[in-house]
């Protein structure tokens, strides 16, 4: 008698078993081409029609949503845009950097670091802004006090590791996307220092193409800040103008995010 389900679905190879057919070994090799197909055939009827998947909800990621953001940027107040020469001259050094980066990279990571350069691990959010912007930076916007003067002599646990090749040629790919993640965050709430836009730099020559969705909702992230604080300021003389204008250059015109790049006054 034909089950329920081959009364529904037709068998595509119709094949007529013999007497005692039933009483095959699932175990054993198949002898013949019938056997095979048997064996096939009772495999699949001991499989559920349903099957439920046991998913333990403490085991997913904490950021699996993904909000890719289309906003555009602040546009530049007049005569605060760089000229497009000076853009496509920036996206060519930056594509120089980036191409030596990938060329020496076995070279630069298999040098020892000194003994005072400790990276943190990859999920220690808090340690990796010290470790990148330095103490004094972290400490003092803890403070709300953006005044740093400065140190009396050099301690990178103050100032801030700088991305040494060294440094930057042992990050993978996952450790550069969630260090450049968490320092757009601070960026967001704070104001731009030195140590953060070389940092942003590097991050973003050592970043990979094609984007992953987190990289592309990231940098675009990072564009729009730097175009927001650009709008406010006063002079075209601040010395933040020209690496805000490069960051957002680089967001735009070489990870092609078109939409946010400056046109030309």
């Amino acid at each position: 008698m034909k089950s329920d389900v081959e009364e529904l679905m037709p068998r595509m190879l119709p094949v007529e078993f013999e007497a005692g057919a039933q009483d095959l070994d699932l175990n054993g090799p198949p002898r013949n081409p019938r056997e095979y197909l048997r064996q096939v055939q009772l495999e699949a009827s001991l499989c559920p029609e349903v099957v439920v998947a046991q998913i333990d909800p403490k085991k997913l990621k904490k950021k699996q949503t993904i909000n890719a953001s289309v906003a555009g940027c602040h546009a530049a107040p007049e005569g605060f845009s760089p000229s497009l020469g000076w853009q496509q001259h920036q996206v060519s050094n930056f594509s120089d950097v980036r191409q030596s980066i990938t060329k020496n990279r076995s070279h630069w990571s298999g040098h020892t670091l000194d003994d005072n350069v400790l990276m943190p691990n990859l999920t220690d959010e808090e340690g990796w802004r010290r470790f990148c912007l330095g103490e004094t930076v972290c400490l003092a916007t803890a403070s709300c006090h953006t005044d740093v003067g400065p140190e009396p002599a050099l301690d990178y646990s103050k100032v801030g590791f700088p991305p040494f090749l060294t440094i930057v040629s042992r990050l993978n790919q996952s450790t550069v996307l969630m260090v450049l993640e968490t320092l757009t965050c601070w960026f967001e709430e704070h104001q731009f220092v030195p140590q953060l836009g070389c940092w942003l730099y590097a991050l973003l020559a050592c970043l990979e193409k094609p984007l992953l969705p987190e990289a592309h909702s990231c940098i675009r992230q990072l564009a729009r800040r730097c175009a927001e604080l650009r709008s406010a300021l006063e002079s075209q003389e601040d010395e933040k103008l020209p690496a805000l204008n490069l960051l957002i250059c680089l967001v735009a015109r070489y990870f092609e995010q078109n939409d946010l790049a400056d046109q030309p006054d």
